[in-house]
């Protein structure tokens, strides 16, 4: 992508075209707090009851959140070998379009586009608008007409952060991610403290072979697999990170770690103040755990959790962004998406694309089922990339892998990814039935969109999906795209070249 103008502004004047391009500005800092911030959202200080309910004992839901750890680290790894051998933006889409093709590619494109990722960015929004307004409506609820204007706030605050600055971007998910840890830490301290005080009376008869629940141990595991996610998030943004070879494998097994610890100790600090039944009883289980041990200093526990959702929503807007950068760059979304801003470096058609779908599913969609009938997919296709891992190496044997992982370790991974898509089918698959039919519509889609190319100009005329390879400065296409969103670009960016 290059800037048309020339310093004088005339684009006729054939002075040499400046190239425009996202810059490397991500530092092993910057990764680790990209990773961090976006695993650790508003689960674990809210309900981290799913995978003690399921497993039946405070000693087992422990070795399950190790375990969980261990394996997410497993797929983090695979995707460490994944994004130095393949130096591209994008994570899952790049894989698998670089393993299995466009077509395969294309549906998971699909499904993120039009659901999962407005749907759940939605989500981690809601539940930012909803705590950050919790201590000023102390000790009444907050309407709901409230939560959703102050959700959209929060999802416009972090579209313009994008937008502005990859730099200030950056700068705010290293501060959003040491107030996550400093939440932790809040939890943690004074729990342990207790602890070494003697209080271990909820960890008798931990391991308990009667309360153990072998059946539900697998839906634990679930669990507890969704409270890591977010560990594949680096890997959409590895053009711009600086040194990738090094950068991205140890900035994922820093942040890896550090979360595995977290996690597990924030739990024992849990059970060190809260007995199980009391665990399993609370709706917002750090508040609880604040106001049985530091009394009014309870109120401040919603605004750490506003933080770390907030936090959440920024990590995941900036790399999903660059998923839609690469795609558009592959000819599979509308060219204008791959389009940089001159003078500030980011992906603006790309980080806005999803705030209008996002405001109209947060506004008039059933958000949790859209994301009910999803939710197996994320792991289907995360899945699909890792078997990429081990298809590729038996396919391009000559690739450079800077980094490489012993084959048992995705092999292991992309089982449990599976294990995870069939426990989906198996418990609800009236919903799952339903997003697996929402993604083959992609497939209709590739062919309406993609292919069409290569059908006749009459038919690409009839269909109104004539598509050419011109600038985007002279598109009549890109113009017509670019016009929906006018409005949105110039409240962002009142400074914008009247070119764009």
């Amino acid at each position: 992508v290059s800037d048309p103008l020339n310093s004088n502004g005339d684009p006729h004047a054939g002075a040499p075209e400046e190239k425009v391009e996202l810059r490397k500005k991500v530092t092993l800092l910057r990764g680790i707090s990209i990773i961090i911030g976006t695993i650790i959202g508003a689960g674990i200080f809210i309900s981290p009851k799913g995978i003690l309910k399921n497993s039946g004992s405070v000693g087992m839901s422990l070795v399950v959140w190790i375990a969980c750890g261990i394996l997410s680290l497993f797929g983090a790894l695979s995707y460490a070998e994944l994004g130095t051998c393949i130096k591209k933006s994008g994570g899952h889409y790049t894989y698998i379009l670089e393993a299995f093709g466009p077509q395969v590619a294309f549906v998971r494109l699909w499904v993120d586009m039009i659901a999962i990722r407005p749907a759940g960015l939605a989500v981690i929004a809601l539940a930012f608008g909803r705590y950050i307004l919790e201590p000023i409506f102390m000790p009444c609820g907050v309407p709901e007409i409230a939560i959703k204007l102050a959700t959209t706030i929060g999802i416009t605050m972090v579209m313009y952060l994008n937008s502005m600055s990859v730099s200030w971007t950056a700068r705010i998910q290293i501060f959003l991610t040491f107030s996550k840890l400093l939440a932790m830490a809040i939890i943690i301290v004074p729990g342990l403290y207790q602890l070494f005080k003697g209080e271990t009376k909820n960890f008798e008869n931990a391991f308990e072979v009667n309360t153990i629940d072998l059946t539900g141990l697998p839906l634990a595991f679930y669990s507890g697999m969704y409270a890591y996610a977010g560990w594949f998030y680096l890997n959409f943004v590895t053009e711009e990170v600086e040194n990738p070879e090094r950068t991205v494998p140890l900035a994922i097994c820093i942040s890896m770690v550090i979360v595995m610890i977290c996690y597990t100790l924030t739990n024992v600090a849990y059970y060190t103040v809260m007995s199980a039944e009391e665990l399993l009883a609370s709706n917002a289980v750090a508040v609880t755990f604040a106001e049985k041990l530091m009394g009014n200093f309870s109120f401040a526990v919603p605004v750490f959790v506003a933080l770390s959702c907030f936090g959440s929503m920024n990590g995941c807007l900036f790399a999903i962004s660059r998923m839609f950068y690469v795609a558009s760059r592959e000819g599979q979304l509308p060219e204008v998406l791959s389009m940089i801003h001159i003078r500030r470096h980011t992906p603006l058609p790309a980080v806005i694309v999803l705030y209008p779908i996002t405001l109209l599913i947060l506004f008039l969609g059933d958000i949790y089922s859209l994301l009910n009938f999803m939710s197996f997919l994320r792991w289907l296709f995360i899945g699909v990339a890792v078997v990429g891992l081990i298809y590729l190496r038996y396919t391009r044997p000559d690739m450079p892998r800077p980094f490489k992982v012993p084959i048992f370790i995705p092999a292991v991974f992309s089982f449990t990814c599976f294990f995870m898509v069939f426990l989906s089918l198996y418990s609800d698959p009236i919903n799952t039935g339903i997003g697996f039919a929402i993604s083959l519509t992609g497939i209709p889609a590739y062919f309406i969109f993609i292919h069409f190319e290569r059908k006749p100009k009459w038919f690409q005329k009839l269909s109104g999906q004539r598509l050419h390879k011109c600038k985007w400065e002279t598109s009549e296409y890109a113009q017509k795209f670019l016009s929906s969103y006018t409005l949105i670009i110039h409240i962002m960016m009142p400074d914008m070249p009247s070119s764009f």
